[in-house]
């Protein structure tokens, strides 16, 4: 495990954007699993400058994200799919038929699940994943739990999590219960691993996960077992480390 402290949230977004432009500049066909939150936009605005530029290509490059809210449209604006395109797939020159979200709006799990690890496996596999950390250590929507999830799958979203997403709602209310997420198989068959952290407010997960056992009940910890991870942290993030 790789980790890299920045002295603030604009040179860590630089810094995992650099990151995933040389892959891509490496692998122009390479295919990348992608996260939403507010933690990774720095790092997509730092991606869609950089291909204003000249300076990487997304027109071969295939996509999958870790995660969808349950019960909301693609259109629907706290849809991760829309959340995607407004940050990054509406503004870089990408395939967006290459680019795969789950189908939050169908309620048939079986249906989404099995058939998106599938894909990424016909796909190849992904290449490079970039991950954000939530409060309670999730990855993805990898809940803590007893065990680690393999695949993709349905998950009951914890009150810690629902109270931390209903700032982008109007209240804690509309925010969905449920969601389809990669499962910490999947994420740990991706052949690199980026995360990104940013705050003091995770500085005490930061710790727990990367410095502490590794056990479900703190799901990002068991990225320590990864055999190429890389964390980018700003300052904050890692005062308790």
């Amino acid at each position: 495990m790789n980790i890299i402290i920045a002295d603030d949230y604009e040179k860590m977004s630089r810094i995992a954007a650099d990151i995933i432009a040389e892959k891509v500049r490496n692998q122009p066909k390479c295919v990348l699993g992608l996260a939403t939150g507010s933690t990774p936009i720095g790092t997509y605005e730092n991606l869609v400058a950089d291909c204003k530029a000249g300076k990487v290509d997304f027109s071969d490059v295939t996509t999958f994200n870790l995660d969808e809210y349950v019960g909301l449209q693609p259109e629907n604006d706290q849809s991760y799919r829309y959340f995607m395109n407004t940050n990054l797939f509406d503004h870089v020159n990408i395939d967006k038929a290459r680019t795969h979200v789950p189908d939050g709006s169908n309620p048939d799990a079986a249906a989404v699940c099995e058939p998106y690890d599938e894909a990424i496996a016909s796909a190849g596999g992904i290449e490079l994943q970039l991950l954000g950390l939530g409060h309670n250590g999730h990855i993805g929507f990898n809940e803590p739990a007893d065990e680690f999830p393999v695949g993709t799958h349905i998950v009951d979203l914890t009150e810690t999590t629902i109270q931390a997403n209903s700032r982008l709602f109007d209240n804690a209310d509309q925010v969905p219960r449920q969601a389809y997420t990669m499962g910490i198989g999947t994420i740990m068959g991706a052949r690199e691993v980026l995360v990104v952290v940013s705050g003091e407010d995770k500085a005490e997960t930061v710790a727990l996960a990367f410095s502490g056992p590794v056990r479900p009940q703190v799901p990002a910890s068991v990225l320590q077992l990864h055999p190429n991870c890389t964390i980018v942290l700003d300052k904050a993030a890692a005062s308790a480390l």
